[in-house]
């Protein structure tokens, strides 16, 4: 996928190091030993912080992402240059280049957040020592971490897809714009359903936000299983956000045309924030095992760090997931056909308008993509299954309504989630209205259905809507109280 206008490269020559001639072999041993004394010394670093209890604070927590970052940013470049040293070939591939780019952006993005991170470590504990134990505490720094790990991930990610605009590989198209059918409307009915799709649009990102603010306000759900409900709630709002405001503005305005970055930015959020979908409900469900089938460990299993962990692994793992799927989309050609039948930039739909050799596409999307599906998928089944043999075991009514309870909500959005998406997906062999109309079950109506689902079923959610209320109706009482108290005054 390209605009018009682009070059046709597709590899690129490093010159390398001014090494004068015959000096080769001594400057590739000099090179190999500081890449393996940096490799070995950071990995005995992150041995040491992990066996021995003593460096179980956060300096040398934090010193151990450094030393992982320094081995990472090192193996990115180091290597290739070790072996252009020794068999004098200066070239590297498009995808070469682009992947080696992102990762040197990306783990030196991170080490400055790490010695950033690690300063204030340093300043916390020299300027306030009474309190150190108190502000480093292990979700902290947890935080502090992940939070290091997402920013250069998404920093790294912007440059990379404003670079690929630039940068193509030889015998490309001149596409640079897309056409999408949209939903399959009968005419004179396009007014009754923008209505209905902007009903939904706002229910889903009122009902999700009003979740994720009750579970910010009661303190009785700063549970692990609100933490995931609350991130979940809030990749339900952004899935909603990159398809559905366009399709509305195409229904509205009858203009069906997508740009060619617009077309690779809707796709890359999709795709990442359906893999994020994926892992949360896989996160939420083993917290559910936890809580049934370990009540007694459930808080020292499920603590911060942990929940926090889960967490930003999903969103990490997500992304890297998309930008594998994006890159190789952008080596594709598209020919004179730029008409995609959906009314989003699907990765499958785009496949297949497109005149270039697909079978590396296809063979990372059932390798990886069925991996990174079907993970999270197990993970859940495996939970359930674990759950039911649990339950089955001492067979009982008040176990088995336990159960329910506390199983119910999350069930029934698995059930909806991975039933549509499977329909689309798995058991269709092209595109046609049945597809698109199972897309919007899963891309619009479930994150729409899921706060209804986890409300309507959900006692505590239930109790903290009540005190919110409550707490509006009673502020509301004394403002009208004191307003009415000013009037007598001055009268």
């Amino acid at each position: 996928m390209r605009p018009e206008n682009q070059s046709s490269v597709s590899q690129f020559l490093l010159l390398g190091l001014p090494i004068p001639p015959g000096q080769q072999g001594m400057f590739f041993t000099l090179f190999l030993g500081m890449y393996l004394t940096t490799v070995l010394g950071n990995l005995l670093i992150i041995l040491l912080i992990r066996l021995d209890s003593r460096l179980h604070t956060p300096m040398y927590f934090f010193l151990s992402h450094l030393a992982f970052s320094d081995i990472s940013l090192s193996s990115v470049t180091v290597p290739k240059m070790l072996m252009n040293m020794q068999i004098q070939q200066q070239s590297i591939s498009y995808m070469g280049c682009i992947s080696q780019l992102y990762f040197y952006m990306f783990f030196v993005g991170l080490d400055n957040f790490l010695l950033a991170v690690m300063a204030y470590d340093r300043y916390v504990a020299i300027c306030h020592p009474l309190h150190y134990t108190t502000i480093m505490r292990e979700e902290v720094c947890v935080l502090l971490v992940a939070g290091s790990w997402i920013i250069s991930c998404a920093h790294d990610l912007l440059h990379i897809l404003l670079l690929v605009r630039h940068m193509r590989p030889e015998n490309q198209s001149s596409v640079s714009q897309f056409l999408l059918l949209g939903l399959p409307i009968p005419p004179g009915q396009q007014g009754v359903f923008f209505t209905l799709f902007l009903g939904m649009y706002l229910t889903t990102v009122l009902g999700n936000l009003l979740i994720i603010l009750l579970i910010r306000l009661d303190s009785r759900l700063h549970t692990p299983m609100y933490f995931f409900l609350s991130h979940l709630a809030f990749s339900d709002i952004s899935l909603s956000s990159v398809i559905v405001p366009n399709m509305l503005m195409n229904m509205q305005t009858q203009q069906q045309s997508i740009s060619y970055e617009g077309c690779i930015s809707q796709t890359y959020f999709f795709i990442f924030f359906v893999g994020l979908d994926n892992f949360l409900l896989a996160v939420m469900a083993y917290d559910r095992y936890v809580a049934i089938c370990h009540p007694l460990h459930y808080t020292t299993i499920m603590r911060e760090r942990v929940c926090v962990l889960l967490v930003a692994g999903s969103w990490i793992i997500s992304c890297v997931h998309d930008l594998l799927h994006i890159l190789l989309l952008v080596r594709l050609s598209f020919g004179a056909d730029n008409i995609i039948t959906h009314f989003f930039c699907d990765l499958a739909a785009l496949l297949k308008l497109s005149c270039s050799d697909i079978s590396l596409n296809e063979l990372v999307i059932f390798t990886e993509g069925g991996i990174i599906f079907f993970l999270p998928f197990g993970v859940i089944l495996g939970s359930y299954i674990r759950i039911g043999i649990i339950i089955l075991r001492v067979p009982s009514t008040k176990r088995l309504f336990k159960a329910l309870s506390t199983c119910g909500s999350h069930l029934s959005v698995v059930l909806l989630y991975y039933g549509t998406a499977a329909g689309v997906y798995f058991f269709s062999s092209s595109w046609g209205p049945k597809n698109i109309i199972a897309s919007v079950m899963y891309t619009v109506v479930t994150p729409m259905l899921n706060p209804f689902i986890y409300s309507l079923r959900n006692r505590d959610i239930k109790q903290a809507l009540e005190m919110c209320v409550n707490r509006v109706n009673v502020f509301n009482w004394k403002s009208l109280n004191s307003h009415v108290a000013v009037r007598s005054t001055v009268r």
